[in-house]
């Protein structure tokens, strides 16, 4: 909790919070040192799995690699997303997901999507002690098809239903929220209104942080979405240094001398 109400004093004194996904122990290190919240996402299901999709993804995946996330984790908020079909049915079915992730990872919180549909659900886990980041505008959680991704705010009605979306997650107790894809008007009067911090993705960079998968960051992945900035090319560096073992081996350069055991 004690991080948490760091997070907060940061919003107060406006300082941007730098928020990155992990899926293993390793990256988690790395981001540690840089990020003020990571998220183990069930972004996961597309860039570990390549699932079209996040929908696939389960209760025991997310288990499974937030343990792993959690291994390399030691100043940084860790949140773990509750996967589609854990959470929106009931608030006991919520609570005992929420209590099983908890219990096996050690993370600092939960992410969950949605807003005014869920107040309860928020409300029965903040109550039970378990911090919660919302995600409100478009949620992956409720998309089938990649095609029906889009910007959202550019509608009136799209508009209203974020901001009481936001205006919900509050009341009902969550600590951030998550605001993905909508246009830079409605990012920024968000940003204005909300009490709680607000990280962006797909946003308004006056949003209070902001969040990417470190695999499009990385470069990843062949194809990213235009909110994601790629600062560097590891797949063609992969692909490199690939490519020079495998003409190494071709022609028994490798392994050499230096790599052998005597």
């Amino acid at each position: 909790m004690q991080k948490i109400k760091s997070l907060l004093k940061k919003k107060s004194k406006h300082k941007p919070l730098v928020c990155l996904t992990a899926n293993n122990v390793y990256t988690a290190e790395i981001l540690d040192d840089f990020c003020d919240i990571v998220l183990v996402g069930d972004s996961l299901g597309m860039v570990v799995y390549g699932e079209k999709n996040t929908n696939k993804v389960s209760l025991d995946t997310m288990i499974d690699h937030g343990r792993a996330v959690r291994k390399g984790i030691k100043k940084s908020i860790l949140v773990i997303d509750m996967p589609k079909g854990t959470y929106e049915k009931s608030p006991s079915l919520a609570l005992k997901n929420a209590k099983k992730i908890k219990k096996f990872t050690k993370c600092d919180a939960l992410k969950l999507e949605g807003g005014s549909k869920i107040f309860e659900i928020i409300k029965i886990l903040v109550k039970n002690k378990i911090p919660v980041m919302s995600h409100i505008g478009l949620q992956p959680q409720k998309i089938s098809n990649s095609k029906n991704f889009k910007v959202l705010g550019k509608l009136y009605n799209e508009e209203r239903k974020v901001i009481k979306d936001l205006k919900s997650v509050e009341n009902a107790g969550s600590f951030s929220v998550v605001l993905e894809s909508v246009t830079e008007n409605l990012a920024n009067k968000v940003n204005k209104i909300s009490k709680i911090p607000v990280i962006g993705i797909g946003a308004s960079n006056k949003c209070d942080g902001q969040i990417l998968v470190t695999e499009d960051l990385l470069g990843l992945l062949s194809k990213s979405p235009k909110f994601a900035k790629k600062y560097e090319s590891f797949r063609i560096k992969i692909r490199r240094a690939v490519t020079k073992y495998s003409k190494e081996v071709k022609t028994r350069k490798f392994p050499s001398k230096y790599n052998t055991f005597r």
